[in-house]
């Protein structure tokens, strides 16, 4: 069955084969990994995570819960700190068990391309169905959550949730390993919230001579992830709303320029990378039109809330923005995002 006749403008569907799952992240050769690998030079390595237990609370989305921590049990006896002479009373070990509840997307992470898609009409019928990158199909490929009754196609697909095309899992079996390439909005802009177009990327890549390359992945300090560790796990919103440097995703200039770049991932230290909401104009606009050019029409994955200011001071002092990246998600088949420990190294 064809899925589509018909792609969205400025799209690239099909353009890696009609069942790609991996969008531009099939930019991340062997030949990308090599070049991040030839930018290690003192073996010296960064986390790029926030602690998974932050920003706390959920100002930032009430969707998103923090994380539980708790311990696993057996025939209700929690396995922590347990002697294993309960067991065997020959046993000397003392054994800990955890499990966790986790919102995927609560902390830094990886946003699939199975996260943000649009009703667009694939066919040219008229008709606007609910599609992901490369038209693949809510309700069917993307199926709806338990506890609808139907999915928009009439079927009933009960207890298959999770994500059978364009899940996270693609992304870890590919690896996420490349080059990261480092522009440092703070240096420039300070912490305040500042609005960034073409016009003001194009300026920094000019000032800092930056050369961004096929199959980069451009990685963005804005100071916001800073603000929340100061926070201490009590965030202020109306703060944080004023906190670093968002992309103008209603830029038509910079979304042309992340086409014609050839960058493979956005990696950002703030919630959304772009303003929320956008600037958008019209009767029929996207809320996240920088979520809907590289998730929906690139499947260009979007990264948010990672730590980068000591990887951003060190590249500075060197006088250096590249480095080797490495940011698999969790291998976890279905799910539509993913915590991710990045790790930087120069």
């Amino acid at each position: 069955m064809t899925r589509w006749t018909k792609r969205p403008e400025g799209s690239n569907w099909g353009d890696f084969g009609p069942d790609d799952q991996l969008g531009r992240v099939n930019l991340l050769t062997e030949e990308q990994v090599l070049k991040g690998v030839r930018e290690v030079r003192v073996g010296k390595v960064f986390c790029l995570s926030l602690p998974l237990d932050l920003p706390g609370g959920s100002v930032l989305n009430p969707r998103r819960k923090p994380p539980r921590l708790a311990a696993t049990e057996l025939d209700g006896v929690p396995y922590m700190n347990f002697p294993m002479e309960n067991v065997d009373a020959t046993a000397i070990d003392v054994l800990s068990d955890d499990q966790v509840t986790l919102s995927l997307q609560y902390s830094t992470q990886w946003d699939s391309l199975a996260h943000v898609g649009a009703q667009f009409d694939t066919d040219g019928s008229g008709e606007l169905r609910k599609v992901y990158y490369n038209g693949y199909r809510a309700g069917i490929d993307i199926p709806d959550a338990p506890g609808h009754e139907k999915s928009s196609h009439g079927c009933d697909h009960g207890a298959s949730f999770g994500a059978k095309r364009l899940s996270i899992d693609n992304f870890a079996v590919k690896g996420m390993q490349g080059r990261g390439v480092m522009v440092d909005f703070v240096r420039h802009f300070g912490h305040g919230r500042t609005l960034i177009g073409y016009q003001e990327l194009a300026a920094i890549l000019k000032s800092d001579n930056i050369q961004i390359e096929k199959g980069d992945m451009l990685v963005l300090h804005t100071g916001f992830s800073e603000a929340i560790i100061e926070m201490g796990g009590k965030p202020d919103g109306d703060k944080l709303h004023n906190t670093g440097a968002v992309l103008n995703g209603a830029d038509t200039q910079l979304l042309n320029w992340v086409t014609e770049s050839g960058i493979s991932a956005i990696c950002a230290d703030n919630y959304a990378v772009e303003a929320y909401p956008a600037f958008s104009e019209g009767d029929k606009k996207s809320l996240l039109p920088l979520h809907h050019h590289c998730l929906f029409k690139l499947g260009l994955p979007l990264a948010e809330l990672w730590y980068l200011r000591e990887l951003a001071e060190w590249l500075s002092a060197n006088q250096r923005y590249r480095f080797l990246l490495t940011a698999p998600p969790l291998r976890l088949p279905g799910a539509v995002g993913s915590p991710v420990t990045p790790i930087a190294t120069v």
